[in-house]
């Protein structure tokens, strides 16, 4: 068997209202490089139908390159991101959300950026001119602003589902993560900043969808994050 250059890990909870035409899409992408690929999926315990779709997508493409992890209770976007990662066998080893708000085409220049030499590829988020949008940038950027008082963390964004490793390089990061929720994104960066791990931003356009239900809820969300960055700030090693 030729060694994996990608594992993309797919972290899944409640997401039938897009996934079948998103792993078709994902797919026709990884397709179309030159690279040895494979999917992990980790189902976070959904409520609706995503399991099922998971295993129909296994069925369908019938194929070794695809592997599927299932919690048996919620754990947090960040232990099912961890969780995944921890399975890949590639060179190369990312996350995406399912929901594709940031779209699958970009995933060829994350992956040249990791074989250039960088140890970490992350997506910078451009927002579309929506209302919707407008709320979410102005959020983001009230974090970013906060993040890098406390943290003093240079990057422009590091919430963005869309990130990609140094498989060799990650392994010993993660295993210095205590977050499993969705404050995850903003630890591994820190202890990637402190690792020295030559990182990358690449710019993306954020478009939301209209068809899927949002699981953000801002304020809740925005004081959890808060709350999150302090006491990771006292506790920080």
């Amino acid at each position: 068997m030729k060694s994996l250059d990608v594992s993309l890990v797919l972290p899944c909870f409640n997401e039938a209202e897009t996934f079948s035409d998103s792993i078709q899409k994902i797919i026709t992408v990884l397709d179309h490089t030159n690279l040895v690929w494979e999917i992990i999926f980790v189902d976070d315990c959904s409520k609706d139908s995503t399991r099922r779709l998971i295993n129909n997508a296994l069925k369908k493409y019938s194929s070794n390159k695809f592997k599927f992890i299932s919690h048996h209770k919620n754990q947090g976007r960040g232990q099912t991101v961890i969780d995944g990662i921890l399975e890949a066998k590639g060179k190369i080893v990312g996350f995406i959300d399912v929901d594709l708000e940031v779209s699958e085409e970009y995933l060829p220049s994350f992956f040249k950026a990791l074989e250039k030499g960088y140890d970490s590829a992350i997506a910078w988020r451009i927002y579309d001119f929506t209302i919707a949008g407008f709320f979410r940038w102005f959020s983001s950027k009230g974090y970013t602003l906060i993040r890098k008082i406390i943290l003093g963390l240079p990057y422009k964004d590091t919430e963005a589902g869309y990130k990609f490793f140094n498989r060799s390089k990650i392994l010993a990061v993660i295993k210095k993560c205590r977050y499993k929720g969705w404050f995850w994104d903003t630890e591994i960066m820190a202890r990637i900043y402190k690792a020295r791990l030559k990182t990358i931003e690449i710019p993306v356009i954020f478009i939301r969808r209209q068809d899927k239900t949002s699981t953000v809820r801002l304020i809740p969300d925005s004081i959890k994050y808060l709350k999150n960055l302090i006491n990771f700030r006292l506790n920080y090693e």
